[in-house]
């Protein structure tokens, strides 16, 4: 959980009534009833938003509503509305209000008291940029403050695919996230010195109506190898299905001739999902298809199987060795994510893979935790992964795999000796830089005692891998495509 401090509190050891202030005071000017009014507010606002659960891939107008606290805005400060980079979130613009993605800011003026005066600001002046705040959340809408300051209790309206000019609203993400966050920020002072203001907006993005069906499993098998294929209804962006459930027909072809039909039940909780177990497994070329036959707008689908005696294994396994959470620049939980590739993508080997600059230490040990649960032999395998994150004039960003379930030496060893990169998060007790393995000579440093429990795989991430450095014995694996990009160069 990010940690924001608490700006509602004063110096004054006890809260006094206005009423009380102007008995020890005795007789001064100022507004009346003021005082008590902004004494009640939090010092740096609230932020509230009109949506609390969105379709993946749909159109909307989605207003977040800034009330300015007690502090007030300064003249020439801003307001940020920020989300996570790891979005595909439809870029915002700003020049044209009849069209796609239009985001617009405007002021509204808080009600006065006796002998209040007006906030003196002319204008808002909205942007949007790629990189406008710290990582995780980067993408960022900038409300810049023009010629004037802002009262507390005056409003900040940011709407998010402004509607009212005829335009179609803005195209949220395509996947879904649970507790999709707009974290706010506001420089009250007009310093350029951001504050979080407490309370993040948190959005469900939730998958839509099946458009298809999918199989997923192995292509390649010996004959008599038992095999899971998994069929999965996806919405019509690739998402899985929630809470739908329905009737699939699955028909089996061995070298074109039918040797299979059964019907089986997608779960009505939960994903709609199901694992096929006995399918056919004598030599040929297997061809299965899904439908829903009472279904005519779910598209079908159709999976391959060669299953050979001259296969190199009893059947291909599949892997994802890089997969982050939301404690660091993914989306969704460690266990969530887990339980996805397990159920949904039919993976067989999968990682929890965190920064290792940005995770705090409860949250890593959250993540080891639940690759501990969901490890299982013969089933899944799950392995906890540090990203170390150097930049690519110390080596470049390289994973480390922890291999056969042995306690990671991370963030500390057994000497109490830092094994990150270095430390540099929102949680962070102190400013400056805490440095840790720096460069990629220490980080080898730390794990060469036992290569055969530490698997590194450098990539393209953040920072690129230079292939300047190489460890043999570590470096086994080289991630060369993935969900990020593909490198074939490497």
């Amino acid at each position: 959980m990010n940690k924001m401090t608490d700006l509602s509190k004063t110096a004054g050891e006890e809260q006094l009534t206005e009423t009380e202030l102007r008995k020890r005071l005795g007789h001064y000017v100022g507004p009346v009833g003021l005082y008590d009014r902004n004494k009640a507010r939090p010092f740096v606002g609230k932020v509230t938003c009109n949506v609390d659960r969105l379709v993946a891939g749909s159109w909307n107008e989605i207003v977040i509503d800034h009330e300015v606290g007690s502090s007030g805005v300064a003249d020439g400060a801003s307001f940020k509305a920020t989300f996570k980079f790891y979005s595909d979130w439809a870029l915002f613009q700003t020049v044209d209000p009849h069209g796609a993605n239009y985001v617009s800011a405007e002021y509204q003026a808080g009600p006065l008291v006796e002998g209040q005066s007006p906030a003196t600001v002319q204008s808002l002046k909205v942007r949007f940029d790629q990189k406008g705040h710290e990582r995780p959340f980067q993408k960022a809408i900038i409300v810049d403050t023009v010629d004037g300051y802002l009262n507390a209790g005056d409003q900040i309206i940011i709407r998010l695919g402004d509607r009212r000019m005829g335009g179609p609203g803005t195209r949220v993400q395509t996947f879904v996230e649970n507790q999709f966050r707009f974290r706010c920020y506001v420089d009250p002072l007009g310093t350029s010195r951001l504050v979080a203001v407490p309370g993040d907006v948190v959005i469900d993005i939730v998958a839509g109506a099946p458009a298809s069906l999918a199989l997923v499993g192995s292509r390649l098998v010996k004959p008599g190898t038992p095999f899971v294929i998994r069929v999965n209804a996806h919405d019509r962006w690739g998402n899985a299905c929630v809470n739908t459930g329905g009737q699939v027909e699955i028909i089996a072809c061995l070298d074109g001739k039918e040797v299979y039909r059964k019907e089986i039940e997608l779960g009505a909780k939960g994903w709609a999902t199901a694992g096929i177990k006995d399918l056919p497994h004598e030599a040929g070329e297997l061809m299965i298809t899904a439908r829903m036959p009472d279904t005519l707008d779910v598209a079908d689908a159709v999976h391959y199987v060669t299953i050979d005696d001259n296969a190199p294994c009893a059947r291909l396994f599949y892997g994802d060795l890089h997969v982050h959470a939301h404690d660091t620049v993914g989306t969704n939980s460690p266990a969530y994510n887990t339980a996805y590739g397990r159920d949904i993508a039919g993976l067989d080997v999968i990682s929890y893979t965190a920064n290792d600059f940005q995770i705090t230490d409860a949250n890593w040990e959250l993540g080891v935790k639940t690759m501990e649960e969901f490890h299982k032999d013969g089933e899944l395998v799950c392995y906890p992964v540090q990203e170390w994150c150097g930049s690519s004039t110390a080596g470049g960003d390289h994973n480390v795999v922890f291999l056969h379930g042995k306690k990671p030496e991370f963030p500390y060893n057994s000497k109490g000796e830092h094994n990150r990169t270095f430390t540099w998060n929102e949680d962070m007790k102190g400013a400056a830089v805490n440095l840790g393995r720096w460069p990629i000579e220490e980080l080898w440093l730390a794990y060469c005692h036992d290569p055969e429990n530490h698997l590194i795989m450098p990539h393209v991430g953040g920072r690129r891998y230079i292939p300047d450095w190489h460890h043999p014995e570590l470096e086994r694996l080289i991630e060369i495509s993935s969900s990020g990009g593909h490198f074939g160069w490497l």
